[in-house]
């Protein structure tokens, strides 16, 4: 899942960041609302942390905007304003969280969990393309009654794939789902987690052609 972090506090923005991916979500960051505003019309997010007290853009002001829009992901407000008043005046803003700073970390990540199932709570925690079984919340997958031992990439690939089916995906829209803004890799980099993904899979009972090439476009699942 990817998410958005709007805050201009380098050292706060790095550690939330690193603590998110950790988690395994797809973090960029914004260090002011203008670009928080150009970020998420530029790519699908599926939540929003979102500082307050910002530069060009301020938070409750991004949020509305957003919600005017007809933005309806989830969004969660970090700030120091710590008034019931503030509190009032994010949740009214359209925030559906707000969370006051310092925060207890462990707290923050559960509430993100929280909010995340709620935008997709028409989805199965479960999800399967013939034998392949992934489950999100736990990151296991298992091909018949064989797991993997997959990386943190190569289970974000696989479920890519498994999300879309048959439609074809290039590399370079892989890129974009999996990896952040800040930290692109080379397109050979999708070509060496897409062999590894295939040799794991093989080696678990499944075709060598799961995964089709579809020469000079992408990748997609093979039809069950």
């Amino acid at each position: 899942m990817r998410i958005l972090l709007v805050e201009d506090d380098a050292r706060l923005g790095e550690a939330l960041s690193e603590a998110l991916t950790d988690q395994r979500y797809v973090v960029d960051v914004a260090k002011d609302g203008e670009k928080g505003w150009q970020q998420v019309t530029t790519l699908p997010y599926d939540l929003i942390l979102l500082d307050v007290t910002l530069p060009k853009l301020d938070g409750m002001s991004l949020c509305q905007r957003l919600r005017t829009q007809g933005y309806d992901q989830p969004l969660m407000m970090i700030t120091a304003r710590d008034t019931s008043a503030d509190k009032i005046a994010g949740l009214d803003a359209g925030a559906d969280d707000y969370v006051v700073k310092p925060f207890d970390l462990p707290e923050l990540l559960a509430r993100i969990r929280a909010l995340l199932r709620r935008g997709s709570s028409g989805s199965s925690p479960g999800m399967q393309w013939g034998r392949l079984q992934l489950n999100p919340s736990t990151y296991e997958v298992q091909y018949g009654d064989r797991p993997l031992r997959l990386t943190p990439k190569e289970f974000s690939i696989l479920e890519l794939l498994v999300r879309n089916g048959r439609r074809v995906l290039s590399r370079a829209a892989v890129i974009e789902h999996i990896w952040s803004l800040q930290e692109p890799p080379e397109e050979d980099t999708v070509k060496a987690h897409i062999k590894s993904l295939r040799q794991k899979l093989r080696v678990s009972g499944a075709p060598e052609d799961l995964i089709e090439t579809v020469h000079g476009l992408g990748y997609r699942l093979k039809q069950i």
